[in-house]
């Protein structure tokens, strides 16, 4: 709960920071004075004044985001004048290009942090796993393409594929084409497969979507690994380790994660004896898996992650690395897919195309973060930087309030030549307000429906 709550808040403290400081560092160079730049909302639980114009640098109580606040003649409090000298610094008085490119540079910001997160990932090297197939299920259509066990997949549609997790990627970029073009590579042989997409709905898409084409991961014969072992559950009181090698339960030789996940399932509340391999040695534990429920079964659950044999894998793992320029391109390149899809799925929430449960909040931010914490420092770097598109891309909408609100009614005011009148901005405002509120309501909605179950299994 504590590395959830501390990998939440270095999330939102990193992304904020970033966005609020692209606004604040646009301002600056375009001549407008700052009077605040604040992390967080309410009451400061830390302050410090810097600089000529003696800036309110301010972390507050309230981490659920920030704000730059700019010298403007139209907050300044009632009674009070800006100093005649300090007028042309003043927000409102600049030229609409310039609020828009500071109001544009927050969503900027962390569009380009996620370019460097990612130019950082690829510098230093990203595992995965080769796309080499397991044979498909029959009537799958995986199946009926004429895939068979221990092909490679080599390229989706003329793009080379380098890993399982890039597979899955572009497949997803190109959910609702009616087909795809799918090379293999079969021993010495070079095949294409016209894969149809067309048969899965948007709700498959949504749920375990290779598994429906019958796209499966290639798992060679041998006994999994223990990966993680979460304190104060079954797994840890039995003495279970990370790096263990599960050789058996009762006697029963493993040969897979799925094979140990079915036998500790079926054996809720009843002692299981696990034979393992620890450091070359051979030895024999005893414990009992705890019981769950989930989707209303009764389980047994150990409270270990369980992973392939990292021995028998050795084989199958690729590495994608490249050089700083190469990795700053594929980044850029990365950002950019990844923000179109973005785009894309928020359409088609609105059109009906995907569900409302697509749409998550802080509840989901603060789980996923400490997930991925727990996982690694490249897992979640990899973390930050989807949820830095997604802050990114979210606060360019055109909804009032967000910073794509102000660009359109800077837009328009591009247009007709003067600014929208008070009324109008006000009415914006409200709207802005409302659909903020359904949606933060959604979202919480949706968090709730989504971990209360697993909090109170």
């Amino acid at each position: 709960m504590l590395q959830t709550v501390v990998a939440f808040l270095a999330t939102i403290g990193i992304l904020v920071t970033f966005h609020e400081f692209g606004h604040y560092l646009a301002g600056r160079l375009l001549g407008v004075k700052v009077l605040r730049f604040s992390i967080g909302f309410g009451k400061p639980l830390f302050l410090r004044r810097l600089g000529r114009d003696q800036t309110e640098w301010t972390i507050a109580a309230i981490p659920l985001g920030g704000f730059v606040r700019f010298l403007d003649e139209r907050e300044t409090p009632e009674g009070e004048t800006i100093p005649e000298a300090e007028v042309g610094r003043a927000f409102n008085r600049q030229a609409v290009w310039k609020r828009l490119l500071i109001v544009a540079a927050g969503p900027v910001a962390n569009l380009l942090l996620a370019v460097l997160l990612y130019a950082g990932l690829y510098v230093n090297g990203v595992d995965g796993l080769r796309p080499v197939l397991a044979a498909p299920p029959a009537a799958t259509p995986a199946a009926t393409a004429g895939f068979a066990d221990r092909d490679e997949i080599v390229a989706l549609d003329g793009r080379n594929i380098e890993s399982w997790q890039e597979l899955r990627w572009r497949l997803l970029r190109v959910s609702g084409a009616p087909a795809a073009d799918v090379t293999v590579r079969r021993g010495g042989q070079t095949l294409t497969r016209h894969l149809d997409l067309g048969s899965l709905t948007a709700s498959d898409w949504e749920g375990p979507f290779l598994d429906t084409l019958g796209l499966k991961l290639y798992l060679p014969s041998a006994p999994p690994a223990v990966m993680r072992v979460l304190d104060g559950r079954a797994g840890a009181a039995a003495g279970l380790r990370a790096d263990d090698i599960l050789l058996a339960i009762d006697d029963q030789p493993m040969t897979g994660v799925g094979e140990a996940r079915r036998i500790i399932a079926a054996h809720p509340d009843q002692p299981l004896r696990f034979r393992i391999s620890r450091a070359g040695n051979t030895i024999e534990l005893t414990g009992t898996p705890d019981v769950r429920t989930v989707d209303g079964k009764t389980i047994g659950q150990l409270g270990v992650d369980l992973g392939p044999n990292p021995a028998a894998f050795a084989s199958y793992r690729v590495r994608t690395q490249y050089g700083v320029v190469d990795a700053l391109a594929r980044g850029a390149q990365k950002t950019w897919e990844l923000s179109v899809f973005s785009l894309k799925m928020l359409g088609r929430i609105v059109i009906g195309e995907a569900s409302l449960k697509n749409i998550s909040g802080p509840l989901t931010v603060a789980d996923y973060a400490g997930q991925s914490a727990q996982q690694g420092a490249a897992t979640f770097i990899l973390y930050l930087a989807v949820i830095s598109i997604s802050l990114g891309v979210l606060n360019l909408l055109p909804i009032p309030l967000l910073d794509g609100g102000h660009l359109l009614y800077y837009m328009v005011e591009i247009i007709k030549g003067s600014p929208l009148s008070d009324r109008t901005l006000q009415m914006g405002q409200q709207a802005g307000m409302f659909l903020l509120a359904a949606l933060m309501a959604l979202a919480l909605y949706n968090d709730l429906f989504r971990l209360l179950p697993r909090i109170f299994s």
